[in-house]
């Protein structure tokens, strides 16, 4: 790929253009939490545009794993960086949050007046079976890549058996890329770099301990974003480790919001398409108005724009190294096998009668034997969702 910096202004401009484009479509119809849109940005990315390669993909999504925040929010940032530069980034990276934002904006303006959410759950129905087959897709596609050889196939065996076990998703990732390591590299254990390991379970750490911010006054712009902001700095994993966090910070700790309006904005996140994240600017809403919603939405994606920009730059140079190429492929195929319980654990909620499992083999026919763009039957799903009147 050239250099983005050294093509024609006009060709800089085209493809700046191009991301936002195609990530404000993502971040439109992007349902299902983030292994959905891995699932849509490699339909979208490797197949359609060509942009990078499965291989490239795996490596960014294994990446995104190792580093707070958001994985999909990152994983948009990631391909806006490497397609336009640090332009790129903030295109692609704000493209893709800004329409969840502006829905869940809306509806917290209207939770707030009538103390109630719409009722979407017949367009869920639609969408989801829809979302399960894309991902089914998506994992079949994607095999190759996270399973290079015998050991990386029972590494992502075994992310499956632990996961069920209640193992936590970081040191999985992170065990199978030290597992591989050493597998591959068994010959040279003694010249290990130990230098990352200490930063890595120092980020284990954050990851289970409390943040400790004191506040018992009421909530200005200022604390709001700095709430979020630390939460976003440390955060992994997605939206019940989410809820958690914001439970001990505005529930118990800062009283901003009462339990049932946290879990209602969770919801509305889950609900709602693009980044869950965007719960915050429901929080925010709620608690500071609209320079509440802005401070929290700010406050908690920003350290996901930095860590990318910061840190992707080691990324070409690990995969180089023969020793960290091992560390890159059992995080790989750890992430493809925590894929893989996304999709169960969706199956399970979401094929619940004869039409749902219905709508999840046809679309997989459909995405299997033409190239019809998924976003075609998202819509069709939803449209049917709200015609057969369903409700969860």
């Amino acid at each position: 790929m050239s250099d983005f910096s050294q093509l024609p202004v006009s060709e800089q401009r085209q493809r700046l253009k191009e991301l936002a484009i195609a990530f404000l479509k993502l971040g439109t119809l992007a349902f299902g939490g983030p292994a959905a849109h891995i699932a849509m940005m490699d339909e979208e990315f490797v197949q359609r545009r060509q942009w990078l390669d499965r291989p490239q993909l795996m490596d960014m999504i294994g990446f995104t794993n190792l580093i707070p925040g958001p994985n999909s929010t990152e994983l948009a940032i990631h391909i806006g960086l490497e397609r336009g530069g640090w332009r790129g980034l903030i295109v692609a990276g704000t493209c893709f949050i800004f329409p969840a934002l502006v829905i869940v904006w809306v509806l917290a303006v209207i939770y707030k007046q009538y103390q109630a959410l719409p009722q979407l759950n017949s367009l869920l129905f639609g969408i989801k079976p829809v979302i399960i087959a894309i991902l089914v897709q998506a994992l079949w596609k994607l095999r190759t890549a996270g399973i290079k050889n015998i050991s990386t196939g029972i590494i992502l065996v075994l992310t499956i058996a632990l996961f069920y076990a209640g193992v936590n998703e970081l040191l999985l990732l992170l065990g199978s890329g030290l597992v591989v390591m050493a597998v591959k590299n068994w010959r040279s254990l003694s010249s290990m770099p130990l230098l990352v390991l200490p930063t890595l379970v120092n980020s284990e750490t954050l990851v289970t301990s409390e943040i400790k911010l004191e506040n018992y006054e009421p909530a200005t712009t200022g604390s709001i974003f700095l709430t979020f902001l630390k939460i976003g700095s440390v955060l992994y994993g997605g939206g019940y480790v989410l809820l958690a966090f914001l439970q001990k910070e505005l529930v118990e700790r800062s009283h901003w919001l009462s339990s049932q309006q946290l879990l209602d904005a969770v919801a509305v996140g889950q609900f709602t398409p693009g980044p869950i994240f965007t719960t915050a600017t429901f929080v925010g809403y709620l608690i500071g108005g609209n320079s509440g919603a802005i401070a929290a939405t700010v406050g908690i994606f920003l350290p996901s724009f930095i860590f990318v920009a910061v840190f992707s730059r080691f990324l070409e140079k690990l995969r180089r190294s023969t020793l960290m190429a091992g560390f890159l492929d059992g995080v790989n195929s750890a992430s493809l096998g925590l894929m893989v319980t996304v999709t169960i654990q969706l199956g399970q909620t979401s094929l619940t009668n004869f039409l749902a499992v219905g709508m999840a083999i046809a679309s997989s026919i459909i995405l299997f034997t033409t190239k019809l763009n998924s976003t075609w039957l998202l819509l069709i799903g939803g449209a049917i969702g709200l015609v057969s009147g369903i409700r969860l």
